[in-house]
């Protein structure tokens, strides 16, 4: 298939960016897992902490991806997008609400066992993740705290909801090819389930009732709105937000 003929299909502007940035994501942590990540004092910073490397090359990538097949997505700014971020703002606290309840009851590193059962709703201290104060240069800490919040603000929202929201909700109502006829937002037990479903499973376990939540109001909003940039500004104003709590509050792992 020509470069063309990919760029011009609608399926593959709405598959391929979450695909590409998902294997690029296993990719890195199969690299990291082989014996590159070295967290050791002597280790130079692209070994010590690489996702400070992999997380804009990532970006730069599916941002790529995103602009070359641009013309088929169908944003429209308009006021549903309020209600989109308003309840991108209710998903999100959700989301952090377990592990700021884990710091605010007084739980610590060194007492977590006692959380229980409820470390399986996210109850968790989350702070090893990506901490960009790890860095040394002041420039390098601006460079890839940049990066990292377009990562999750702008390039995770689009992958995301163009394929589960765009995509795979339209296909799960109608599977023998004429799905793109299906109206955004046609509402379905099946689309709800599948979909958040699989939204919930690409997070890590400690996310998983945060998720569920979240992909539920997304639904909602899909359903309520027909409208894929809600959905999108949803996502965004929730990352944007989840990445302020994190650096704030030393929550890194949320990120």
């Amino acid at each position: 298939m020509k470069l063309s003929e990919i760029r011009n299909d609608k399926t593959y502007a709405h598959v391929v960016p979450l695909a590409v940035f998902m294997g690029l994501s296993f990719v890195f942590m199969t690299i990291a897992e082989s014996g590159l990540e070295w967290k050791h004092d002597a280790a130079p910073w692209w070994r010590h902490w690489p996702e400070h490397w992999m997380y804009p090359i990532q970006t730069i990538i599916c941002g790529g991806l995103l602009i070359f097949f641009w013309k088929h997505y169908d944003i429209k700014w308009d006021k549903r997008v309020w209600f989109g971020a308003l309840m991108g703002v209710i998903g999100i606290a959700f989301w952090i609400l377990p592990t700021h309840l884990f710091t605010e009851l007084g739980f610590t590193e060194e007492n977590k066992v006692e959380v229980g059962v409820w470390k399986h709703f996210g109850l968790a201290p989350r702070t090893e993740g990506f901490n960009p104060g790890d860095l040394d240069n002041p420039l390098a800490v601006w460079v890839t705290t940049i990066f990292r919040f377009l990562r999750a603000v702008v390039v995770v929202s689009l992958v995301e909801e163009l394929f589960w929201r765009g995509f795979l909700m339209r296909f799960l109502v109608n599977m023998d090819g004429k799905y793109w006829k299906v109206p955004f937002g046609k509402p379905s037990w099946l689309t709800y389930g599948v979909v958040t479903a699989c939204f919930v499973f690409i997070h890590m376990p400690v996310d998983y009732a945060g998720a569920v939540i979240f992909g539920s109001l997304m639904y909602f909003v899909a359903v309520k709105t027909k409208s894929l940039t809600a959905c999108i500004v949803m996502h965004a104003v929730a990352n944007l937000l989840m990445g302020i709590y994190a650096l704030q509050f030393g929550k890194y792992g949320l990120w």
